[in-house]
C-alpha cells in the first residue's frame, strides 16, 4: 500500500502543482483587470455600470482583456509613431523624481532580461558557494561596472545564484572570471536541475 500510494503521489503531485501555478497566475491577471474595473464602475454612474457589473463577473474575460492589450500595446510600440510616443512618454517620466529612479531601474532590468540580445541568463556556471569546498550553479548576467573593475583589478563577472526549488528569488555576487567554470548546458536545462534540487539531470547527460 505504501508503494501504491508513493506512486500515486508522482503522478498527481506534478499536476497538482501546475494547475495551483497557473489558478496562481490566471488570479493575478484576472486581479489586474478587475482592480481597472472597480475604479471605473466607483467613477461612473450607477445607472451606466450595470453591464460593466456583469461583464466583470465572466470567468476568463480580464486574462482575454489583458492578453489583448499586451498584444496590442507590442503593435504600436514597434511602429514609428509608437516609438516617437514611448520616446515622449519615458522623457515625461525621467522628470519625476521618485518615479524616474523606480521607472529607470525597472526597464533596465527588463530590457536586459527580456532582450534576445542582453547576456543576462545566456550561460550557466559553476563557482564555489557558500564556502570554498562546495559549489553550486549560478547564471552569468553580465560584467561588473568600470568602477568596480579598476577597484577589483582582476577580470570578474556578475552572477545570479538562484534558490531551490523557487529559482525567482536568490543571490546577486561579482566573482572572479578565472573562478568560474563554465557549464555547456543550456539555461533552460539548468533551471530545471536547480528547481528539482538536483533531482533531475540535463538532457543528455
Amino acid at each position: 500500500m505504501k508503494k501504491y500510494f508513493i506512486a500515486g503521489i508522482l503522478v498527481w503531485a506534478p499536476l497538482a502543482i501546475t494547475i495551483w501555478v497557473i489558478t496562481w497566475a490566471l488570479g493575478i491577471l484576472d486581479g489586474v483587470f478587475g482592480s481597472v474595473m472597480s475604479a471605473i464602475i466607483t467613477v461612473m454612474p450607477t445607472s451606466s455600470t450595470m453591464p460593466l457589473r456583469d461583464f466583470r463577473n465572466i470567468p476568463g474575460v480580464g486574462i482575454l482583456i489583458v492578453i489583448f492589450s499586451m498584444m496590442l500595446t507590442g503593435m504600436i510600440a514597434i511602429t514609428f509613431a509608437g516609438r516617437w510616443w514611448l520616446k515622449i512618454w519615458e522623457r515625461i517620466l525621467n522628470r519625476i523624481p521618485i518615479v524616474r529612479s523606480i521607472y529607470s531601474s525597472v526597464k533596465q532590468v527588463s530590457d536586459t532580461l527580456l532582450s534576445s540580445s542582453g547576456e543576462a541568463f545566456k550561460k550557466a556556471v559553476l563557482i564555489r558557494y557558500p564556502h570554498q569546498n562546495s559549489w553550486t550553479i549560478a547564471f552569468q548576467t553580465g560584467t561588473p561596472m568600470r568602477e568596480v573593475a579598476e577597484k577589483l583589478g582582476t577580470p570578474h563577472i556578475h552572477v545570479f545564484v538562484p534558490t531551490t526549488p523557487n529559482p525567482t528569488s536568490g543571490f546577486f555576487m561579482i566573482v572572479p572570471k578565472d573562478s568560474v567554470i563554465e557549464l555547456s548546458i543550456s539555461v533552460e536545462d539548468a533551471l530545471k536541475h536547480i528547481v528539482s534540487m538536483g533531482t533531475v539531470p540535463p538532457a543528455g547527460q
